[in-house]
């Protein structure tokens, strides 16, 4: 007996996996035109602020509260405090760090007048009101507080 391969069962080993080469990105292909259609029957959903003066956004002030000074649960007393008067606190969290002095408003959607709205119910100086726009935000304003808290009108 040789060790060699029968130049059929060579050639029929080949035909094999090219076979299965061919079925498999057949089946590939199919998978990847099937999406193409389906995404474009279904587009995706753009998800964009509506326009300002628009009726059907709400008076409700959406906001995030951050802890910039490092003390805990500040961002929580802030929350309740806020959601009393009205506000809709959707995130709480931590500032990038805990070195933070004085609490400020971050105004998120171009309405200045709701992060001067949220600054006045807290006490918080209308100077230290910024503005950082961008249509990757979903929030009205961001508040950091700072290790002025116990200062912050929290009646």
């Amino acid at each position: 007996m040789s060790d060699t391969p029968n130049p059929k069962e060579q050639a029929s080993s080949n035909d094999l996996f090219l076979n299965t080469l061919i079925g498999f990105l057949g089946v590939l292909v199919i998978a990847l035109l099937v999406g193409l259609f389906t995404r474009i029957i279904y587009p995706r959903i753009m998800n964009e602020r509506n326009d300002p003066t628009s009726n059907l956004i709400s008076e409700v002030i959406q906001l995030e509260v951050l802890n910039g000074c490092g003390e805990p649960g500040v961002a929580n007393r802030i929350t309740s405090v806020l959601r009393k008067n009205r506000f809709d606190v959707v995130d709480t969290g931590n500032f990038e760090n805990f070195d933070v002095k004085e609490s400020f408003v971050i105004s998120r959607s171009g309405n200045m007048n709701h992060a001067y709205q949220i600054a006045r119910t807290l006490g918080i100086s209308e100077d230290r009101v910024l503005r950082e726009e961008s249509p990757d935000f979903y929030l009205d304003a961001t508040i950091v507080i700072g290790s002025d808290f116990e200062s912050l009108n929290t009646n």
